[in-house]
């Protein structure tokens, strides 16, 4: 949390990238920048699929408009909230943290006098994310500004995945959400939504250079680190040129990216190494599951975490393992939230849409990665998601 009365914005070109025009940037509208435009290979990301009602087209020259517009409109000593959603990731963190360094440089400019980040549920940020630039910025869902006058809502695919926060977004004069969830309903009064953008840190930069903010080396970690982990580190299909172009912007800066990568993903303490033989070593594979594509999944429980000393967010990475099954299509992980609660994540290889499947469970997420939250005995869980890879698979009707 911060307060900025009239900070000094200093605002500089934000590179070579940053000098060209884009769509909503007052002085001219030219072509939009390549992450906007360019379609990922094997996501169709403005074609809507089963399961992803409301799924979004990606941002237009009218929503880019009237982002930069009302940033620039806001009052004097204006109060900025940027939430993230429930159990962040290095996307949501990354994203949102970013974006508030980026509205830090230029607080005099837009007018800010007050900037903070939360999100919803306790303040502990994952281990890997803990060292992030910006996490000054952060304070608890019940220290956040109960009436800010603008509120920017990062990753969030759903108006519930924001939890208590919800009704500031509602109630703020200016809200505007940045996502790349198929499955987002465009929730916002300014919806930046952009099924076809690798990472919401795709749209968190085009905020920025459309406001003119100087990339700086901390920006650019937190961004970096956003995009590396929802492309898997620049594995999945979503990387396109487009993807290693902004990530030549950021490593421009100088950020130290073997560091990173190693802080990021390949660093565990031996706890949760041994906590990922457990998982693996109850990993079902059910050939004719996902319509005879193959479904594989394991689940772990709090006394699992207790046993191993780990938090949950130790296990993040695990789905990661899971897919890596030559057998299945489908991978599954359940994971522990509370008693009788789960956190399940989904991956596919492609045969099978894992967003549709988690949608009708309440949840939400892209075509190869999606999530939701589950109720019951693991076995409940697993069931639940059977029946809906059925009818996602096409082996029965919904």
């Amino acid at each position: 949390m911060e307060e900025l009365p009239g900070e000094a914005g200093g605002v500089q070109p934000a590179g070579a990238a940053a000098m060209e025009e884009l769509p909503g940037k007052v002085g001219g509208i030219q072509q939009s920048d390549t992450a906007a435009t360019e379609q990922q290979p094997g996501a169709a990301a403005t074609e809507r699929r089963p399961g992803e009602a409301g799924a979004q087209q990606r941002p237009g020259e009218a929503e880019w408009v009237a982002a930069v517009t009302a940033l620039r409109g806001l009052p004097a000593g204006a109060r900025v909230l940027l939430a993230c959603h429930v159990n962040p990731d290095g996307d949501a963190l990354g994203s949102m943290l970013g974006t508030g360094l980026g509205l830090r440089q230029i607080a005099g400019e837009l007018g800010i006098g007050h900037l903070a980040a939360t999100f919803p549920g306790p303040m502990v940020l994952p281990a890997p994310f803990d060292t992030l630039p910006g996490t000054q910025l952060l304070v608890a869902e019940e220290d956040a500004d109960p009436a800010p006058d603008a509120m920017l809502v990062f990753d969030v695919a759903s108006i519930e995945r924001l939890g208590g926060l919800a009704g500031r977004l509602r109630a703020a004069a200016v809200g505007i959400v940045l996502d790349h969830h198929a499955s987002n309903p465009g929730f916002g009064a300014i919806n930046l939504v952009d099924p076809a953008a690798a990472a919401t840190s795709v749209l968190a930069d085009g905020l920025l250079r459309r406001l003119d903010v100087r990339l700086d080396a901390e920006i650019a970690e937190c961004l970096y680190v956003a995009l590396a982990t929802d492309t898997g580190s620049f594995k999945f299909a979503s990387t396109t040129p487009a993807v290693h172009e902004l990530a030549a912007r950021l490593i421009a800066t100088g950020i130290p990216v073997g560091e990173i990568s190693r802080r990021v993903f390949d660093t565990r303490p031996v706890g949760a190494l041994r906590l990922f033989g457990v998982a693996l070593a109850r990993t079902v594979l059910e050939r004719e599951g996902a319509g005879g594509l193959g479904f594989a999944w394991t689940y772990l429980t709090l006394e699992d975490l207790a046993a191993h000393g780990q938090p949950p967010a130790a296990v993040e990475a695990l789905i990661d393992t899971v897919r890596c099954a030559a057998e299945a299509d489908v991978a599954c992980v359940v994971k522990p939230a509370r008693p009788g609660e789960w956190s399940v994540s989904l991956r596919s290889k492609g045969g099978v849409d894992v967003s549709a499947v988690a949608v009708a469970l309440g949840g939400g997420g892209h075509r190869f990665a999606a999530g939701f939250s589950g109720a019951g005995t693991v076995e409940d869980v697993i069931a639940s998601i059977r029946v809906r890879l059925r009818v996602a698979s096409g082996s029965i009707s919904g």
